[in-house]
């Protein structure tokens, strides 16, 4: 959303950010001279009190902008963010960056989310989805109709000075881009690497969240703690990122992962698990590996190839990185989405 926002300014679009939160975010857009308005009154947490506010909110500043189109992202601005444009009468087009329900649509949580997005789906005019795996979701579970959808790849900016991992050096560094959450299963990684032992290598877990504590005690528990570094959140991952010979993740549940493609435009091979769209951005056996979900054994073996061969993590870092350049530049979605959101302005009767 920040790159795209500032790649719109830059053609010369109108555009304003909203968002609620004290993130790094904010500090972003304002280096990109993208206008914003921060949001007091949206949070992440399901806050019924603050929710209503934070509708009303919304509402108030889209009526100020009157804007010709507004576009929402995330699961819970997305919500808030089309019932106010549908209560003003703004076209909206709403990004979806994952499903709650994917990897769980019978369970009373996704059967729930499942509603959710089905009601959601309904204030707008179309759904952009980021991976092939949720927009083939959407129809199977019978969310959103095809018509409604449209597929369009994340993508990133190459960065200038562009920088390059060298994926052969030794000892490997291994890394993983991810929040300590429960879907992300760092655990599982560290457990894969304690038979490792015998290996030059050293692991970075980059990130913040409720599970860091627990990854902690566990990595303490094996004896791994030398080999196992928490540098925190960054806000300079390309720099960590160049400076690794191998990108790890091992989600049980994701949707379109920016962190692979970041993992790919720096030239890093990519061991992931195959869940959601992370299929579509790594190929096994040519960019990376895939493993089962959960795994420990599985994720140690493609680990081991990986850890012992300096040549493959250079051929598939090298891969990874053409496939990137190929399928997934943020010219290329910029391009993409663009096209939707003037067609929406061209075809959705205007308020104004």
């Amino acid at each position: 959303m920040r790159d795209l926002a500032a790649a719109l300014l830059r053609q010369g679009e109108d555009v304003c950010v909203l968002a609620g939160g004290e993130g790094i975010l904010f500090d972003q857009l304002t280096v990109q001279d993208v206008p914003f308005h921060r949001l007091k009154h949206l949070v992440r947490p399901i806050r019924p009190w603050k929710d209503w506010n934070a509708l009303w909110e919304i509402r108030k500043v889209l009526k100020e902008l009157n804007p010709d189109l507004a576009a929402t992202h995330s699961n819970k601005a997305g919500l808030l963010g089309r019932l106010a444009a549908r209560s003003l009468s703004i076209p909206v087009v709403h990004t979806s960056h994952g499903f709650l329900f994917s990897g769980r649509p019978y369970s009373l949580a996704g059967r729930f989310y499942r509603l959710m997005e089905k009601l959601a789906a309904g204030l707008g005019h179309k759904v952009i989805a980021v991976s092939q795996s949720e927009f083939t979701a959407a129809q199977k579970y019978n969310v959103i109709p095809a018509e409604k959808m449209v597929l369009v790849h994340n993508g990133l900016p190459d960065p200038e000075p562009k920088k390059i991992a060298l994926p052969d050096a030794e000892p490997p560094r291994l890394v993983m881009v991810a929040r300590f959450a429960e879907p992300k299963d760092h655990l599982t990684l560290i457990g894969s690497l304690a038979n490792l032992k015998d290996l030059s290598w050293n692991l970075q877990l980059v990130g913040d969240g409720p599970g860091k504590d627990r990854a902690e005690r566990l990595v303490n528990q094996l004896g791994l703690a030398d080999r196992v570094v928490f540098p925190g959140v960054c806000t300079d991952t390309i720099s960590i990122l160049a400076d690794c010979q191998v990108f790890i993740l091992s989600s049980l549940r994701e949707g379109f992962p920016l962190s692979i493609l970041e993992a790919m435009r720096t030239g890093l091979p990519v061991v992931a698990t195959a869940v959601g769209g992370v299929g579509e951005a790594v190929v096994e056996g040519k960019t990376g590996f895939l493993v089962p979900p959960g795994e420990v054994n599985e994720l140690q073996k493609k680990l081991e190839v990986l850890i012992r061969d300096p040549q493959l993590r250079k051929e598939m870092g090298r891969a990874g990185r053409e496939r990137y350049l190929e399928h997934f530049t943020l010219d290329r979605m910029v391009e993409k989405t663009t096209i939707v959101y003037r067609e929406i302005c061209t075809d959705v009767p205007q308020h104004k």
